[in-house]
């Protein structure tokens, strides 16, 4: 195999990576890097692969720090001559917030590509296998340099920005609900469908996120009660997920103007599974009455992906017009 076909493959545990414990049944951490890759057969066909053993970590476990480390991680495999692209296989659990903070920090041109599966690998059906099959084929694909970070599950490419999952088991749960997937791999064969517009970096680095970030969702006579205890307890900043195009309580935005009064930065998304928030109604509370009091609106990224752009952008020093700016790149630029 040609030497700039080398795909680096970091394991760091999940659900591929798991089989059911003997007396329970519940799926436990087991496998390691070799043993996932035992259970692909053809994968060496594809591209040279070298394999890093980060962990065998659930995804519900994983931390700001430990996702820093793995970008760094990434960062210093795609820097190497001769690699054409980095596979990191994780937990789904958090797997869109992961590749969307990695496509954050992701400043090279090579590609990323996450993936996991959604039953372990004792299980019928086991997904894993052609999961990260796809994965390595799309990374190792030179019309994927410079499309940042993706994700491949269900034979579908999806943009790190809009991925999103939508069904706790289903093997068809990710999709990109805003904006479509980018291409698909059909029996084998990569199928690019579309490009991706210019994405959100963040750029240099932050050494670590700022924590805590509260992500607050609107509900029902919701008022602005949990959000002056957020930050009474030293929230360094606040997601708001708002009912449609970001329409809350007049409390919740009272609470909010507050807190930006006291420098504590507010974001304001929706609590939809698609679609982006904005300055539509002008009720208080309205999407206009947020943007008019300071608050930063998200565009179309979903609660779990404002926090962590909101948390690695206060972490990476930015003031408030610097994350406004973070925040206005849209992803259907």
């Amino acid at each position: 195999m040609a030497e700039h076909e080398r795909v680096v493959v970091i394991f760091t545990g999940g659900t591929i990576a798991m089989l059911p414990d003997p007396l329970t049944g519940a799926a436990m951490p087991a496998l390691d890097g070799a043993g996932i890759v035992a259970r692909v057969p053809g994968l060496a066909a594809i591209a040279e692969l070298e394999t890093i053993d980060w962990g065998i970590v659930p995804a519900s476990h994983l931390r700001f720090g430990q996702i820093l480390e793995l970008a760094e991680l990434i960062g210093h495999a795609v820097d190497r001559p001769g690699v054409q692209g980095v596979v990191v296989v994780q937990g789904t659990d958090v797997l869109e917030e992961t590749a969307f903070a990695w496509d954050l920090l992701h400043a090279r041109e090579k590609p990323v590509v996450v993936v996991g599966a959604m039953r372990n690998a004792a299980e019928p059906g086991f997904d894993g296998p052609r999961n990260l099959a796809d994965a390595v084929r799309v990374a190792s694909d030179p019309r994927f340099v410079g499309e940042g970070v993706l994700v491949v599950m269900g034979g579908s490419i999806l943009p790190a920005d809009d991925v999103t999952k939508s069904h706790s088991q289903a093997l068809d749960s990710f999709a990109a609900p805003n904006h479509g997937r980018l291409g698909r791999v059909d029996g084998g064969d990569v199928v690019l469908e579309r490009r991706r517009p210019p994405r959100r970096r963040l750029q240099p680095a932050p050494q670590a996120a700022a924590e805590p970030v509260a992500l607050l969702t609107a509900v029902v006579s919701t008022d602005g009660d949990l959000l002056r205890a957020a930050v009474g307890q030293g929230a360094k900043g606040v997601v708001v997920a708002a009912t449609g195009a970001g329409n809350t309580d007049p409390d919740l935005l009272a609470a909010a103007v507050d807190a930006m009064a006291e420098g504590v930065p507010v974001v304001l998304t929706t609590r939809c599974a698609s679609g982006a928030v904005g300055p539509h109604y002008g009720f208080p509370g309205g999407g206009r009455s947020w943007q008019d009091a300071g608050a930063i609106l998200a565009g179309t990224l979903s609660g779990p992906k404002a926090r962590i752009a909101l948390a690695l952008g206060l972490g990476a020093g930015l003031d408030g017009d610097g994350l406004s700016r973070l925040f206005a790149v849209r992803s259907d630029a």
